[in-house]
């Protein structure tokens, strides 16, 4: 998912705009966007929604639930386990183990109303602790299938500024290493100054460098700049297809190494044009 759309669930008139909307997932949240006294009333949205057939909108389907020491994670996790979920979004997760029971009740979950398809988990990496234990939260079930930075909430609490750099990029290069180590995705975090989209390009596009499959957007106007920061280039694409095209005829030759638009190529590159090709024809760019 390269660009995944936060909406309160307890906003259900903007559900269907958002469905209509051109991001790859929409993250119906039931933690820090809905105040407490509204939470089961945003449960009840969700779980009238997710009796829909939502297939014909084409997104993944995400739902940040409250964190396990909540009154409210139970609850959460009745209401949204559902053939309509693909993700929950586990909130300050810390504790290995935290991620393993999460997956041992949604296991029990769906067993009891029969869903055939298991419901992955993503961790978001938002706390001094969690962001030092990224690599177990990410290697702790074979669930999870990213790691999610929330720099609102590991910024605030040590006074960094929410836009500064040197921080924004050294968390970054740790959670992608950590979710590298699982061999999942890692997704960037919000970016909160809805009135600089050019600010906002520069901020995804600094993740994008470090390999981040995507980013979260607060608000319809970040989508399409996600979606194109995160899009292979058409440059990019074609390098990748002569890649391959140079490695079935090189590698059937025994030669291992060789040169492809004058770079030097060999396996680490020819798995990264594997993926860029992968993810084109994934997009629609590549039959």
């Amino acid at each position: 998912m390269r660009s995944k759309l936060f909406v309160p669930a307890s906003r259900p008139e903007l559900f269907t705009k958002a469905l209509a909307s051109a991001a790859d997932a929409i993250s119906f949240d039931l933690e820090d966007a809905v105040e407490e006294r509204s939470k089961p009333a945003a449960r009840a949205a969700l779980q009238t929604l997710f009796k829909e057939d939502l297939s014909s909108h084409h997104k993944l389907i995400v739902v940040r639930i409250n964190a396990v020491d909540t009154p409210h994670f139970v609850a959460d996790l009745e209401a949204v386990v559902c053939a309509a979920t693909h993700v929950v979004n586990i909130p300050m997760a810390q504790d290995p183990d935290t991620i393993r029971a999460v997956a041992v009740q949604l296991e029990r979950l769906e067993a009891e109303r029969g869903l055939k398809r298991p419901i992955g988990i993503l961790v978001n990496i938002e706390s001094p602790k969690g962001l030092r234990r990224a690599a177990e939260l990410a290697c702790a079930h074979s669930r999870v299938v990213g790691l999610q930075i929330g720099f609102g909430d590991l910024f605030a609490p040590l006074g960094i500024v929410s836009c500064e750099p040197a921080a924004l990029q050294a968390v970054r290069v740790a959670v992608r290493f950590a979710a590298g180590e699982a061999g999942v995705q890692a997704y960037d975090g919000a970016f909160v100054d809805i009135a600089h989209p050019e600010a906002f390009k520069l901020d995804a596009q600094a993740a994008q460098r470090l390999g981040f499959a995507g980013k979260s957007c607060i608000h319809p106007t970040q989508i399409a700049l996600v979606n194109e920061v995160f899009r292979p280039t058409d440059a990019a694409i074609a390098h990748a297809v002569r890649v391959l095209e140079a490695t079935s005829k090189k590698l059937a030759e025994g030669v291992g190494a060789f040169v492809v638009d004058g770079r030097l190529i060999d396996g680490p590159f020819i798995t990264e044009a594997e993926h860029t090709v992968a993810l084109a024809k994934r997009l629609g760019l590549l039959a």
